[in-house]
């Protein structure tokens, strides 16, 4: 990727976190040409009993943004970003595969049917008198050709699924498995830009903080 020398953003008020160690969301991330570091959270991910797949995915964003926040927070206007992405087939959540076999399983299950990919995205901005925390979940609608074991076993000896929600990387060699995407594709990367983009802008004046 050529260097970005120019942002979205005209002189971006907030120092701003990534809260995340996702290569693919620090690399849509620097699309925009802002400035940011990057922290990782220390959370489990886990789908509490009669939690909707919409409000897993929001309250994991919402928690890793969080805790880098509070481990973070001073004088300096701050702005941290957390995001969390699922596949989702029906009512059944897919996250990271186990292991190849469990990658199998999920792309068969996939196979020739649209499954949803749900991200959480979270904007936590504020200082040592203020917090603010502002949420959106994304869907995509994903659609597979209809995949033959030979392609199965193929993509999953890439090693590719393995680190990745739903078991395939739409951005790498798991192109070969979409056959249409409606929605955001940067969605189904693992961070929705369009929706990134509105809540940064949206962000009050930092001299504003201390007044709310």
């Amino acid at each position: 990727m050529s260097k970005i020398t120019h942002s979205v953003f005209e002189n971006f008020p907030y120092q701003l976190v990534l809260a995340s160690s996702s290569p693919r969301r620090q690399e849509l991330l620097k699309y925009l040409g802002l400035d940011f570091s990057i922290k990782v959270p220390d959370i489990e991910e886990r789908q509490a009993l009669g939690e909707t797949a919409q409000d897993y995915v929001q309250r994991n964003s919402r928690e890793k943004a969080e805790l880098i926040f509070r481990s973070m927070k001073g004088s300096q206007a701050l702005a941290v970003i957390g995001s969390d992405t699922i596949g989702l087939m029906g009512t059944h959540v897919l996250e990271k595969p186990r292991d190849n076999e469990d990658a199998k399983r999920m792309l068969r299950q996939m196979s020739g049917g649209t499954h949803e990919v749900l991200s959480g995205l979270a904007v936590v901005y504020g200082s040592s008198q203020f917090s603010h925390t502002e949420t959106r979940v994304v869907t995509t609608k994903v659609t597979f050709k209809a995949l033959t074991e030979q392609e199965i076993s193929y993509y999953v000896g890439t090693g590719e699924p393995l680190d990745k929600a739903g078991a395939y990387g739409i951005q790498g060699i798991g192109g070969f498995l979409v056959e249409r995407v409606e929605g955001s594709y940067s969605n189904v990367v693992g961070l929705p830009l369009v929706e990134l983009v509105e809540l940064l802008r949206c962000l009050p004046d930092p001299g504003k903080l201390s007044k709310k």
